[in-house]
């Protein structure tokens, strides 16, 4: 254990990173213990690196092969957090010369089966690609002893449990399992309590109210859809210049025909699921770099879209609901930065008003009288517009947060009760435990 702790040390060291998130402070030494973790906290808490570091640790212990197979096994929901999770497995790995590939849909095969070949320590993959390779036999997974679940919600409302569910059935029962995920469903808790054994539970923030980050300063404006477009361009040009934003619309329709729009005045670029893979990567390269500064996007780009210098969120729709609507605004405020999310609301959108209220409110936000009015009465918004926002800096959670509590069994068809957890520090036990209940400081 010195050796992994030393060699783990190293690796960030050598990249000059500074300080561990909570989550990575929370979930790092229980990960190089060897246990199963289920990771609960929101977008944009570095969780690619609470399980990447760990996983580095554990291919230098096993030395496998890579010719035979991965060792350390990524599913991603999404073709861009697929890529951004390899860049950062590439980064962070390269010190310790481990070899990465991604495998996603919407690109050739050939590239990704010839890396295969050549053999790869960690394979980062969305389950419909990976699936294809399986069946086509370009890929072993037996092998694999260290295997991740990230954004595991996002996956399920996509659809993916079928597929994940084969994918599993191709590792070893002898494996280690991360699953990381942003909210904590009971779909989520049924698919962790059959692939995860005795799993520790680590929790930044709360687990069972949807909360959204305090550092992001959230405005509302309650209008018709006819004065969408004028009150958009208002807030563009109050920008200063390069800044970038992100603007959400719900079709792939309005997404193209909104950075049309934009595209001679203030140079926008649109993203969706109809574009195809080389456009996307594209346009996001245009966009990460500043060389076009607005973003109009669907919700392809609400979850593992991770660029730490956006400035402005931009809900031109409003979303399916707020689950989405946290992750959309979460694309700013990142890694300690503040942000600003301005919300257009109309008469169509009355069903999620109550929600909307209750998550202002739990991030110290003030709400306009019109918002509260259209949740008592269910709809119905008037001529009135009033925009508003304020709310003191923060991060939710804290980086005081953190508490392991072991709740369930795993794939051997135990649902454990565990005794032990730990919130902030603070250890209790329940009266009678078990000799096999545990959990980790």
């Amino acid at each position: 254990m010195e050796v992994a702790y030393f060699v783990f040390h190293f690796q960030v060291l050598h990249v000059g990173f500074s300080a561990p998130t909570p989550i990575q402070a929370q979930s790092w030494p229980i990960a190089l213990q060897g246990r199963d973790i289920v990771a609960i906290a929101k977008t944009g808490s570095g969780k690619t690196l609470g399980y990447l570091m760990p996983g580095f640790v554990h291919l230098r212990q096993r030395r496998n092969n890579t010719k035979l197979g991965p060792t350390v096994l990524v599913l991603s929901p999404t073709r861009e957090l697929a890529t951004q999770i390899q860049d950062e497995a590439v980064k962070f790995g390269r010190s310790s010369k481990i070899s990465c590939t991604c495998l996603y849909g919407g690109a050739p095969k050939g590239p990704q089966l010839r890396d295969l070949d050549r053999g790869v320590d960690v394979v980062v993959a969305t389950p419909g690609r990976l699936n294809d390779i399986l069946e086509m036999r370009r890929i072993s997974l037996r092998q694999v002893s260290y295997l991740v679940l990230d954004e595991a919600d996002r996956m399920l409302d996509m659809g993916f449990e079928p597929q994940i569910r084969k994918i599993v059935k191709e590792v070893p029962s002898l494996r280690q399992t991360l699953m990381y995920t942003a909210t904590w469903p009971k779909e989520v808790r049924k698919i962790a309590a059959d692939l995860l054994v005795n799993p520790v539970q680590v929790n930044i923030g709360s687990v069972n109210v949807l909360a959204a980050n305090k550092a992001i300063t959230q405005y509302v404006e309650v209008m018709s859809p006819m004065d969408k477009r004028r009150r958009l361009e208002q807030i563009l040009r109050s920008q200063e210049p390069g800044s970038k934003v992100i603007i959400f619309c719900s079709t792939k329709k309005m997404c193209d025909q909104l950075a049309g729009n934009l595209t001679r005045q203030f140079g926008a670029a649109a993203i969706h699921g109809d574009k195809s893979q080389g456009e996307r990567d594209y346009v996001l390269n245009q966009f990460r770099s500043g060389r076009s500064a607005i973003l109009v996007a669907t919700d392809v780009a609400a979850r593992g879209l991770d660029i730490k210098d956006i400035r402005v969120v931009i809900n031109y729709d409003f979303p399916n609901g707020v689950e989405d609507y946290v992750h959309r605004i979460g694309r700013t405020g990142r890694a300690g930065a503040t942000g600003i999310a301005y919300t257009f609301l109309s008469d169509q959108d009355a069903k999620h008003a109550s929600d909307l209220v209750k998550l202002l409110e739990g991030a110290n936000q003030n709400v306009p009288i019109e918002v509260r009015n259209m949740a008592s009465r269910g709809g119905g918004m008037g001529r009135a517009k009033r925009q508003w926002g304020s709310g003191p800096n923060g991060y939710n959670g804290g980086r005081g947060g953190g508490r392991y509590d072991s709740s369930y069994g795993g794939r051997n068809g135990g649902r454990g009760n565990f005794g032990n957890s730990y919130s902030n520090g603070i250890r209790s036990r329940s009266r009678s435990p078990k000799p096999w209940q545990s959990s980790y400081a």
